[in-house]
């Protein structure tokens, strides 16, 4: 089982671990600070030993890295990992923005139901089944989440379960929900956002996020 540090620290950008197999192209690591795709968020982007990364993917309890063919990796090599720190913290970013999103649709819209999600590093989208355009309602939700933003408040990331690796964040007194990703400490890290309905077809609804401004400070 990889073990995945980007639970416990997502803001280390560099990591010296041992690799443990390797077949082909594809390469397992004993530890890890490099996410691969899951929940929506978009896997993180940079290098094992000097050799970009091309994919990585989920494996069970595992991460699989695929290298270019001609890595010259071995097992027992020790290698430092090295991730692209601007793109991760966008990712956390808009994750956040939009879990908080989320979670105030689910208050406004009694019975509404998430049909999909993806977290890029432009822009992160959510989309639900609705039967009504949601556009009238969004400058409210926008104003709502963006107060939770500027309140600064503590953003908790743990484990609920720790032998199957089910995690959550919660921000105390407002919500806990169960979310394998990388996290904010605070919700003011998120910064400035912006919401877009965009039209994906007759009972479905698409909120666009993104962010207005770089990182803040």
């Amino acid at each position: 089982m990889t073990r995945k540090l980007f639970w416990t620290d997502p803001y280390q950008t560099t990591l010296s671990t041992t690799v443990q197999q390797v077949d082909g192209p594809q390469v397992w690591l004993q530890d890890t600070i490099f996410y691969a795709f899951s929940g929506g968020q978009e896997s993180d982007a940079g290098t094992i030993a000097g050799w970009s990364v091309e994919q990585a993917e989920k494996q069970g309890r595992d991460i699989v890295y695929t290298l270019p063919p001609e890595h010259d990796l071995t097992v027992g090599a020790e290698v430092t990992v090295e991730i692209d720190w601007s793109r991760r913290y966008r990712l956390m970013r808009l994750h956040f923005a939009a879990e908080l999103t989320l979670e105030t649709i689910y208050r406004d819209f009694a019975g509404v139901e998430k049909i999909g999600a993806h977290i890029a590093a432009d822009k992160a989208r959510i989309d639900f089944a609705l039967p009504e355009p949601i556009t009238p309602h969004l400058p409210a939700i926008a104003a709502k989440v963006q107060g939770l933003i500027d309140a600064d408040r503590e953003i908790v990331s743990a484990f609920s379960d720790t032998e199957a690796e089910r995690r959550y964040w919660e921000v105390p007194g407002y919500c806990q929900v169960p979310c394998g990703g990388t996290h904010l400490r605070r919700t003011g890290e998120v910064g400035r956002i912006a919401l877009k309905r965009k039209n994906i077809g007759k009972g479905k609804e698409r909120v666009e996020i993104t962010l207005l401004e770089d990182a803040p400070c």
